[in-house]
């Protein structure tokens, strides 16, 4: 059987780690080769109160992670009466990507994990084929990517603070929409995770960091 091509998709996505949380922050145009499919696509999904996912690459394999990740800690809740740590759904999640290598087509994605638990802030990179990679500061994904990391290497500092880190998830997103033809839509999302747990900022703050 001929395997049909994959169309070409774009995004932006940027983690950080912050002295007292994690920063989360994407744009939100989908696209299929040249069409713009969407302009308010969601592209940081909450797997628990206090993990999150980043996703770029084919939207359907994107959510329905999600969704198996979300059942998947939640079982563990209910099985252990404890919330599973950051590193231990990193490692699920690889492990479920890993598996997929052996059906017609892996999972199309590049994914970013993020939380925050007992050890502190964190987080993680996956490939389409389980790769994983603990970040200590940062990292971005999708096709923007490298405009996104040129400004985040330029103006990160150890222990920036999550306000800081908002404004410049902000910064970088921007970049990226700027000179990325894929990268886009009406505005950015931006999330942060502390011990408090997952937040997402209103539309209000948004703007307020992109005016800095």
């Amino acid at each position: 059987m001929k395997v049909p091509p994959i169309k070409k998709t774009g995004t932006t996505t940027v983690g950080m780690i912050c002295k007292d949380g994690v920063v989360l922050a994407a744009e939100k145009k989908s696209t299929l080769g040249y069409l713009v499919a969407s302009k308010e696509s969601i592209k940081i999904l909450p797997i628990e109160d206090h993990i999150a996912i980043t996703i770029a690459g084919a939207s359907g394999d994107a959510q329905a992670l999600a969704r198996y990740m979300k059942a998947e800690c939640k079982l563990f809740s209910i099985q252990t009466n404890r919330k599973i740590t950051t590193q231990a759904a990193a490692t699920l999640l690889s492990n479920i990507l890993q598996s997929g290598r052996w059906t017609f087509l892996p999972y199309m994605v590049q994914l970013l994990i993020a939380g925050y638990d007992d050890s502190g802030p964190s987080i993680f990179s996956l490939d389409p084929i389980g790769s994983i990679e603990e970040e200590k500061k940062f990292f971005s994904t999708g096709s923007g990517s490298p405009i996104a990391l040129g400004v985040l290497e330029d103006k990160y500092k150890d222990g920036i603070s999550v306000e800081e880190g908002i404004k410049l998830a902000a910064k970088a997103i921007r970049a990226a929409i700027e000179r990325d033809i894929a990268s886009g839509g009406k505005t950015i999302d931006i999330a942060v995770i502390t011990k408090e747990g997952f937040r997402l900022l209103e539309k209000e703050k948004v703007e307020n960091a992109l005016k800095v």
